[in-house]
């Protein structure tokens, strides 16, 4: 069955057992994926995936019921299994579905013809060669990658819900590795677009390639208290790291210090975070969330002010606020929680800021000037361990550069940058306006903060 036949089934067989409240989820895609290794098609596959969650509320308790099985038999099964789930709830907690009203935004839909696979393995040959011909201390592990991917998100409820998304975009990663003296290398890229065209190989095998290079007899430094530049990949992965801190869900359990912390100051005022489901650049727009409220954006924070917590339906009727659209499902079959769209720092320039902030250029330079000595953090290792979302701690292996009289210096690796998230916010003297992405969901521009912990090597 298709899915729409399926929903008509298990509409129809809601209501002959008397549901009147009552949601169907539905989330599925494919892709088809390319691995090159040296001048060769190491691995080709391609993957589909599709399933429906099935949630009802009967006297207050919601029970649910997920499958991957479309037919008439099934849907009949997931109305009855999440009937009898729905008994044996014992939680007291109030459940909601969203009714009609929300006014939706519309996605253009992406027109661009899928490419044959023939195609894909062409544009991933391509890529490998442009990173070999790169540089020519290029060697072998070497890789490209490239993915063509679709996906469909659906909604339907008793309250006259009936909604959909759907994206495809084309995803592109180079993995250099260079030798030099013995020692090995590896830098990487990765780039999203529409489709094969918009994808620029030699710019991605370059910006992989320059990465593994620029590491080349990288030095040690020492410990002690220092200027650092946090690259805009370093500060997009320490926002993606504590993103959770935002939930409402999170905060209201206990599990985030910013509970209870709307309209207070817990950053610096050059700070604003934005959560953007339809971000001009992001290939990922959505137009409802989880529950099928109409997503939108917000200034999480602004000017340094938390504005709101990211809620769902049920978080934001315990705060006595509206859900913000950020209701979420880890996959089909999961409970619903709370997690950002597109959740970036905006860069200097998109925010009212200072005079100096908005002359900045697209690159780091100018806050290496403005640091002088320092040193700039281009990659962090080891968040699962070295960061705690809770207390906002960390202490995380890094690689970068030395800030030698206001310009980038010798690159440095084998060192421990410590701090605390939250106190970080607050102590950002000056943003760059390089925002850039991690996988499209989490982006920040460079960003200069001084009085870092670093340790390296003691004297």
């Amino acid at each position: 069955m298709t899915y729409q036949e399926f929903k008509e089934a298990v509409t129809g067989y809601a209501g002959e057992n008397g549901l009147t409240e009552y949601e169907l989820y539905y989330e599925g895609g494919w892709s088809n994926s390319v691995e090159i290794y040296r001048e060769e098609v190491k691995g080709y596959s391609t993957e589909e995936s599709m399933g429906v969650c099935f949630r009802c509320i009967v006297e207050g308790k919601a029970g649910y019921a997920s499958t991957e099985n479309l037919t008439e038999t099934e849907a009949r099964s997931l109305v009855l299994r999440a009937l009898e789930n729905a008994g044996s709830i014992e939680s007291e907690e109030e459940c909601f579905l969203h009714k009609k009203g929300d006014s939706y935004a519309v996605c253009q839909k992406n027109d661009s013809p899928q490419p044959s696979g023939a195609e894909l393995v062409e544009a991933a040959l391509a890529l490998q060669k442009e990173l070999y011909q790169a540089d020519p201390r290029v060697t072998d592990g070497t890789q490209a990658y490239m993915i063509y991917a679709s996906h469909k998100y659906a909604l339907c409820n008793s309250n006259g819900l009936d909604l959909e998304d759907e994206f495809s975009m084309a995803n592109s990663y180079g993995m250099a590795l260079v030798e030099e003296d013995g020692e090995r290398y590896d830098g990487s890229e990765n780039k999203r677009g529409r489709n094969l065209r918009e994808l620029d190989l030699k710019e991605i095998a370059k910006a992989a390639v320059e990465e593994a290079v620029s590491s080349i007899g990288a030095g040690s430094v020492p410990s002690g208290k220092y200027t650092v530049v946090f690259s805009n990949r370093a500060m997009a992965t320490l926002l993606a790291t504590y993103a959770s801190v935002f939930s409402a869900e999170l905060a209201q359990k206990g599990m985030s210090l910013l509970n209870g912390k709307e309209g207070e100051k817990i950053a610096a005022d050059c700070i604003t975070i934005t959560d953007d489901p339809r971000y001009r650049d992001s290939m990922v727009k959505r137009t409802f969330d989880g529950e099928g409220v109409a997503a939108y954006a917000k200034n999480v924070v602004e000017k340094g002010v938390l504005s709101t917590l990211l809620h769902n339906l049920k978080t934001a009727a315990k705060a006595g606020v509206k859900s913000t659209g950020n209701a979420s499902k880890a996959s089909y079959s999961s409970v619903v929680g709370v997690s950002p769209f597109t959740f970036y720092i905006q860069p200097a320039g998109d925010t009212e800021e200072t005079a100096e902030n908005k002359k900045l250029p697209k690159v780091p330079e100018a806050l290496f000037r403005k640091a002088g000595e320092g040193i700039y953090v281009t990659e962090l290792m080891g968040l699962h361990a070295g960061a705690n979302a809770v207390t906002g701690d960390f202490s995380l292996s890094a690689k970068g550069f030395l800030i030698t009289e206001g310009g980038k210096g010798a690159p440095v690796k084998n060192f421990t940058v410590s701090g605390n998230f939250f106190e970080l916010l607050k102590n950002v003297e000056v943003l760059g306006n390089d925002l850039e992405f991690l996988q499209g969901k989490f982006g920040s521009p460079s960003i200069l903060v001084r009085d870092i912990a670093v340790a390296g090597q003691d004297a």
